[in-house]
């Protein structure tokens, strides 16, 4: 079976209707594109002229440039809010406490048990991946159609603004999440559904791996570039890079005690040099606790010159402030 059908029984089978990617309506728009290329290719021939497009579409033309990228930009954004909001309140859900937690789970009205929350998060997990699948096929189709890079550009476009779906935090949160379960013995049978995810240690350095739809492989570097150790506190910042949170805000200039959202938005990310990507910062408390199971040795020494640190730059910040309004 082709892709284009997989991906279509797929979205016609799940329970609730999402946003997905119209690879019909988008691959009519490049069909309609090779025809004109090719009438205007035979008109150009018998009119003995050369045709000096080389067999590619002419620059610009309004099927691609004006129909089919935002078509795209705007499904693809509206798969990847779809994502991130219900992998939040998933996880949000499974992290709550005390009154809270039982407040949410009293407010709704579907089952809530570990099962049903493995099922929705497996369903997220698929979700994300079948329609990243999705993107990257109709994106390579219309490089061959047209002999461009265009399509390579887009995808580069498209991570610059956030909605590349394998960029999200949130899948690296939902990865967590199901090794988090894993540990679970009440949970054991359900973990069943998901049992290719993995953390690995490879000469200390610890990464995220889980093999996905079609043979994908999604491979997550949990080792914070600042550092060069595994990430404490992990934040993974707007386009999708993960440090430790005390680096994080060593690299954006802000103290422990203002925190990244009140980071100049022309700061930049230290690995991809993207500006404003720290105020909109998420935890993931998932992976937090993934790797304090993992490696409790060493997450435990972390953890005490982690307090060291942080109490001490909460000393000087203070006293700063005292120094400022004293006028000292």
């Amino acid at each position: 079976m082709k892709f284009a059908k997989k991906y279509e029984t797929y979205m016609r089978g799940m329970e609730a209707e999402l946003p997905g990617v119209g690879l019909k309506r988008l691959k009519k728009m490049l069909k309609r594109c090779r025809s004109e290329l090719r009438s205007h290719e035979g008109a150009a021939s018998s009119a003995g002229a050369g045709d000096d497009t080389g067999g590619r579409c002419p620059g610009h033309c309004a099927v691609c440039d004006g129909s089919f990228f935002p078509c795209l930009l705007n499904e693809m954004s509206a798969v990847v809010g779809c994502f991130n909001e219900k992998a939040k309140k998933l996880l949000e859900l499974h992290l709550a406490s005390g009154f809270k937690k039982y407040t949410m789970w009293f407010t709704n009205k579907s089952d809530r048990s570990h099962g049903t929350l493995i099922k929705q998060g497996k369903d997220l997990v698929t979700y994300a991946i079948i329609n990243a699948v999705a993107m990257r096929k109709i994106l390579k189709k219309y490089d061959k159609i047209h002999y461009s890079k265009q399509g390579q550009q887009f995808k580069a476009q498209a991570q610059s603004l956030h909605i590349e779906i394998l960029q999200s935090p949130w899948l690296c949160e939902l990865m967590a999440f199901y090794m988090n379960l894993r540990r679970s013995k009440k949970n054991k049978a359900a973990m069943e559904l998901f049992g290719d995810c993995s953390l690995v240690f490879d000469d200390d350095r610890p990464t995220l791996s889980c093999n996905l739809f079609e043979s994908m492989r999604v491979d997550i570097s949990l080792t914070c570039s600042i550092c060069l150790d595994t990430v404490f506190d992990p934040v993974s910042l707007s386009c999708g890079h993960i440090f430790c949170y005390l680096c994080c805000c060593s690299a954006a200039s802000v103290t422990i005690v203002d925190g990244l959202k009140s980071a100049d938005h022309k700061s930049k990310c230290p690995l991809c040099r993207q500006e404003g990507v720290f105020p909109d910062a998420a935890h993931l408390d998932e992976l937090n606790m993934l790797l304090s199971h993992s490696c409790p040795e060493y997450w435990e020494k972390r953890l005490q010159l982690e307090r060291v640190e942080r109490v001490r730059l909460a000393k000087e910040h203070w006293e700063s402030q005292c120094r400022a309004f004293l006028g000292i």
